[in-house]
């Protein structure tokens, strides 16, 4: 399929989409659903306390979520995501640059009055969490905790609306977050020149897709607001993130020595953030380290059937075969750098191709999961479709705004062309 064919379907299918999440709503169950209620909340947890024991109690679930998917309406209520929200509303910006059309900026607007009312109300700055006790291997987090993979999509949002039409309380908003970002979000000293960061203001350290987030948000609210200070936050975490690349190209999920698996979205959220920086910056260091990072993205991260890949090195069994979430990171990964490495624009070509084939429903929204035996057919907002979603938006601007010559705009003038201090 040629590029102006495929935007055009591209375009046929985000309307279709936008129908459908116009009837089906803006909550929907989730990829934790089956650990968000209490029975499974404490299966969870009893699986990090004693192995064999929660093996036994998480069975039910892992099985259900191999072969009975939409069993997660039986273990907890449709939830509203801010993750989603932000996607959402990134999603509909794009629509409206690429069309014109009003209600595309309507819908985007809702969708950050949305974030406005759910943000974390315990912190006086603006952050956002998930609204279920989340269980991890290191206790519960509960629900209402900022995240600092949560939030940054949040600053994202505003600053794309704000950069379209600039609102005195979206900038406010944006100047909490990055306070948010920078104050309650801790750093720990690794060396003279590096710095991990929390994942919440309350945890421990050493995830790396999290110092990642933290640094390009940081140079982001720099960049935009002119301060040097969140520049120089930002420059320890990123060397961090730096220096926790293995030798083949790799990134661990953490550097604690328990989660040193590889995974495909959590790769693509290390590498957008580089690419950001880079962009933002012109740090060479950071595309020193993409170009290991794509290398070994390509040879590790695919499938034969190129598709992405949900593991390089698992820490668990696997159930499923692809990962909507990962498709949708694939393709802002590669219209992101495909004009730095030309490589990624041919797996662009393979993954848009299998999404449009195989992905996407009669009814207009997309499948979740590729199963061993069959598909994941749950819509689940933040696992995978407001992803989705923002994506095919973002490939449909590149494509009718720069007519796919000038890939360099990335993520394009929402880090570079058009920031500045208002």
């Amino acid at each position: 399929m040629d590029t102006f064919a495929q935007a055009l379907e591209i375009q046929r299918v985000l309307e279709r989409f936008t129908e459908w999440l116009e009837e089906f709503g803006e909550v929907s169950l989730d990829h934790q659903s089956f650990y968000a209620g209490p029975i499974g909340r404490r299966a969870k947890s009893l699986y990090y306390r004693h192995k064999a024991i929660g093996t036994a109690a998480v069975a039910p679930m892992v099985l259900c979520e191999a072969f009975f998917p939409s069993a997660r309406k039986w273990f907890h209520h449709p939830m509203r995501l801010p993750i989603a929200d932000a996607h959402f509303a990134m999603g509909f910006a794009y629509l409206y640059e690429t069309s014109g059309q009003g209600y595309y900026f309507d819908k985007a607007a809702h969708f950050l009055e949305v974030l406005q009312r759910t943000r974390c109300t315990d912190f006086k700055e603006f952050c956002w969490g998930y609204p279920f006790d989340w269980i991890t291997r290191n206790g519960a987090i509960p629900a209402g905790t900022p995240l600092i993979t949560t939030t940054p999509y949040a600053f994202e949002a505003f600053l794309h609306m704000e950069q379209l039409q600039p609102h005195l309380k979206w900038r406010r908003i944006l100047e909490s977050i990055a306070r948010h970002v920078c104050n309650d979000i801790k750093d720990f000293k690794l060396s003279g020149t590096a710095s991990t960061c929390t994942y919440t203001p309350f945890d421990k350290v050493g995830v790396v897709n999290a110092s990642a987030y933290r640094a390009f948000t940081l140079t982001s609210a720099a960049k935009f607001f002119g301060d040097e200070h969140f520049l120089k936050v930002a420059e320890h975490n990123l060397n961090f993130v730096l220096e926790s690349q293995n030798e083949d190209g790799s990134w661990p999920y953490a550097v604690d020595g328990k989660r040193n698996f590889v995974d495909h979205f959590h790769t693509c959220f290390v590498m957008k953030a580089l690419a950001k920086i880079y962009f933002l910056t012109g740090n060479d260091d950071c595309m020193s380290a993409l170009g290991r990072g794509v290398d070994y993205y390509l040879r590790n991260l695919f499938s034969e059937d190129g598709m992405p890949q949900p593991f390089a090195r698992a820490p668990r069994l696997t159930v499923y075969r692809h990962e909507l979430y990962d498709c949708a990171e694939c393709v802002n990964l590669c219209l992101l750098l495909r004009n730095h490495f030309p490589q990624l624009e041919r797996v662009l070509e393979t993954v848009m191709t299998g999404i449009l084939k195989d992905w996407v429903k009669p009814d207009g929204s997309f499948r979740s999961r590729q199963l061993l035996f069959g598909w994941d057919n749950v819509p689940m907002h933040r696992w995978g479709q407001s992803q989705m979603f923002r994506s095919l938006a973002f490939y449909l601007y590149q494509a009718r705004t720069a007519n796919a010559k000038n890939h360099d705009n990335l993520d394009s003038k929402y880090y570079v062309r058009d920031l500045r201090a208002a």
